[in-house]
């Protein structure tokens, strides 16, 4: 083998392993949105739907074929350990019938002497249920800004979809669990040197 084609072989060889740096680096980038797509699509984790307002009528005379069947929700929240908030359910369990829309309420109070932004992340178990609880509102589609000793209720209206009791992994299910945990909102401006309020 000459020299040169030695040469061209190894060119060929680290332009291949650039390549594939490269399209690792972008899977690695595309990873992140590509999972929560494939989550928010089938279900998978216990990541609920989100639904708009005719998918929830739609739902609601679809329930008519669950003959007034109810299901409990149960209610979760719990806090990041940088976010100096308290933020609980108002009520632990509520039985609703699935179909229907239903209203659940958190309170949330900031107790530092800063403002603060949290962040909820949310999920639902068991997972196999997750495709069918559909949000139509919910706090946690957005950031939350909570000033010094302020304290809100935040909704969550939502459904259980009537498919559910089609589903043979799930329709046996007696209560699904809706957890919710804050963390704190990126800010680069925010000091970090909060204190809880006095």
């Amino acid at each position: 083998m000459t020299s040169a084609t030695l040469e061209q072989q190894n060119l060929k060889t680290g332009l291949l392993a650039f390549a594939g740096a490269l399209a690792m680096l972008g899977l690695g980038y595309a990873a992140v949105p590509l999972y929560d797509l494939f989550c928010r699509v089938t279900g998978f984790g216990g990541t609920t739907q989100v639904a708009t307002e005719a998918e929830a009528a739609e739902a609601e005379r679809l329930a008519a074929a669950a003959a007034g069947k109810t299901i409990s929700i149960r209610f979760d929240g719990s806090i990041a350990r940088d976010v100096p908030w308290t933020f609980k359910p108002e009520k632990p369990t509520q039985t609703v019938k699935i179909g229907q829309r239903d209203l659940a309420f958190y309170t949330a109070r900031n107790d530092s002497n800063v403002p603060i932004t949290g962040a909820a992340t949310f999920n639902v178990e068991p997972e196999q249920t997750g495709i069918y609880f559909h949000k139509i509102q919910c706090f946690c589609f957005t950031e939350q800004t909570l000033q010094p000793g302020e304290e809100v209720r935040m909704p969550v209206l939502f459904y259980v979809d009537p498919a559910i009791l089609q589903d043979e992994n799930a329709k046996d299910v007696e209560q699904i669990t809706l957890s919710y945990t804050f963390h704190k909102a990126y800010d680069p401006t925010e000091d970090s040197t909060e204190k809880p309020a006095s």
